[in-house]
């Protein structure tokens, strides 16, 4: 059985759309921005025979923000990608010692990645660096990476504090897999 992508609806709530996390909006609307400007760039080159190469640099830096944002939607989700045939044949205790370490060591990874990129856009505001095509200042790109990564963190932990324990061996997500 497949899980989906969106929370679960009580029969009871009148919904006529189904509700979306704040991962799933931004990721549309930064996807919706990402397209806007390279269907821009495409028009602008067919009929102006010009390129606005210089808008790159935001369809990139929007791109790494729409990584950040996946990835917290993954977790919210429990759709990450992991290796988990040798954790399947461990007893309960250690798998539920294996997903504390999982989790562990991925927040341990994303608070690092804030911590350095913090630094790094704040020397890059101290230093006054600016982008190479379009002039603006390096940080208004990368001052995201902290950020998200913060906001990833803490999705991380609401989640881990929502679920306390593995899925149970018999779920539909351990039984997609096995099939697999």
């Amino acid at each position: 059985m497949k899980r989906s992508m969106t929370p679960e609806i009580p029969d009871s709530a009148p919904a006529e759309h189904p509700p979306y996390t704040i991962e799933q909006t931004l990721s549309g609307i930064v996807m919706g921005l990402i397209v806007l400007i390279t269907f821009g760039n495409v028009l602008a080159r067919y009929f102006t025979s010009q390129s606005f190469a210089a808008t790159e640099e935001f369809s990139i830096a929007l791109l790494i923000v729409l990584s950040f944002l996946g990835s917290s939607a993954a977790f919210a989700f429990d759709r990450h990608i992991r290796v988990d045939f040798f954790v399947r044949k461990l007893p309960p205790g250690l798998r539920a010692f294996a997903d504390w370490l999982s989790f562990a060591v991925t927040a341990s990874l994303f608070a690092f990645i804030a911590f350095y990129a913090g630094k790094l856009t704040w020397d890059q505001y101290r230093f006054e660096e600016t982008s190479p095509a379009l002039g603006v200042p390096q940080w208004w790109y990368t001052v995201w990476m902290p950020v998200l990564a913060v906001a990833l963190v803490l999705r991380l932990v609401i989640t881990r504090l929502r679920r306390r324990s593995p899925p149970p061996e018999g779920d539909a997500r351990g039984d997609a897999r096995a099939a697999q």
